[in-house]
């Protein structure tokens, strides 16, 4: 049986990871046609159809599958190879991708990276903050935060630690409105929170709890619009108190009765844990979570 070439399985792990050509051309540098040449000839070679090809894209077939998890073992022996040959965190190169959601990759990660970047100048960090946790066994990322641990075989969950939600309103808008001296007194206010029907994870899920059947007018799938939208005055919103903190204009409604805690939980595939690069940075975001416990927590509320 002939040897496949190696990089036509670099191409297929990228169209694999994206399911566009067009990303994987990007991605690689090349051209739409050059990608589907190479994906064309892998499937000749092996005589099995790895993509299922529709409108939105390519699907790997189980084939795919079997195909570009084996793939990504290889992918990650040759960089366990290169890191243990190269000791030192100064040596560490190459990219590690971090797949966590939008208030901690860019309310609490995004300030505090340039440290790890000073520590390990050889080596880049990809963060992607969208409404899914991206899958580690096909590598679309290496290290995933999420609100509750991953129960299936071969990963590995690490608590990170715990944080405090409350309900806030901007100083301005609590003058304007009733005052809130009980729970129920929150049904006449308007509040912004999460798409109901695109809530990806339970842990997103605030409002019923805070009070059953309260609903918000305005929804937004960013955390980024439901802080603005209460910067603005429009209403209320429960937000994470490190996000909320620095904005003194912002108050929390009765503290001492609502709030939600959340945990962030830290996931690996069981094939990194001793990957010297992926390593790097789950000590990181380990170390600078715990550091910031009292903050997380809102001690002094």
């Amino acid at each position: 049986m002939a040897r496949l070439p190696w990089e036509d399985l670099q191409f297929f792990i990228a169209v694999a990871r994206s399911g566009q050509l067009s990303s994987a051309a990007r991605r690689l540098r090349s051209s739409h046609a050059t990608v589907s040449r190479h994906i064309d000839r892998l499937e000749q070679r092996l005589g099995a159809r790895l993509f299922e090809r529709n409108p939105r894209g390519y699907v790997l077939t189980a084939q795919g599958e079997r195909l570009a998890e084996r793939v990504s073992r290889m992918e990650r022996e040759a960089e366990e190879m290169q890191s243990d040959l190269m000791p030192g965190g100064s040596s560490l190169t190459g990219v590690v991708r971090l797949s966590t959601l939008e208030g901690f990759g860019n309310f609490f990660l995004a300030a505090r990276l340039p440290v790890f970047g000073n520590r390990y100048p050889n080596l880049s960090v990809e963060v992607v903050t969208i409404q899914q946790i991206l899958s580690l066994s096909r590598r679309e990322a290496d290290v995933a935060v999420a609100l509750s641990p991953q129960k299936a075989p071969h990963y590995v969950s690490e608590p990170m630690g715990d944080y405090r939600l409350f309900v806030y309103g901007a100083r301005d808008y609590l003058d304007r409105h009733p005052g809130v001296e009980d729970p129920a007194d929150l049904r006449a206010h308007h509040f912004c929170g999460y798409i109901e029907d695109m809530v990806f994870t339970p842990g997103l899920n605030y409002l019923n709890e805070i009070l059953p059947g309260l609903r918000a007018r305005y929804q937004n799938s960013s955390i980024q619009a439901q802080l603005s939208y209460t910067l603005s005055g429009m209403g209320l919103c429960v937000l994470p108190h490190y996000i909320a903190a620095p904005h003194p204009e912002l108050v929390p409604v009765l503290p001492g009765r609502l709030f939600l805690t959340r945990s962030y939980w830290l996931i690996r595939h069981s094939e990194t844990v001793l990957n010297t690069r992926v390593g790097s940075l789950t000590e990181f975001l380990l170390e600078e979570t715990a550091r910031a416990r009292g903050w997380f927590m809102a001690d002094h509320l």
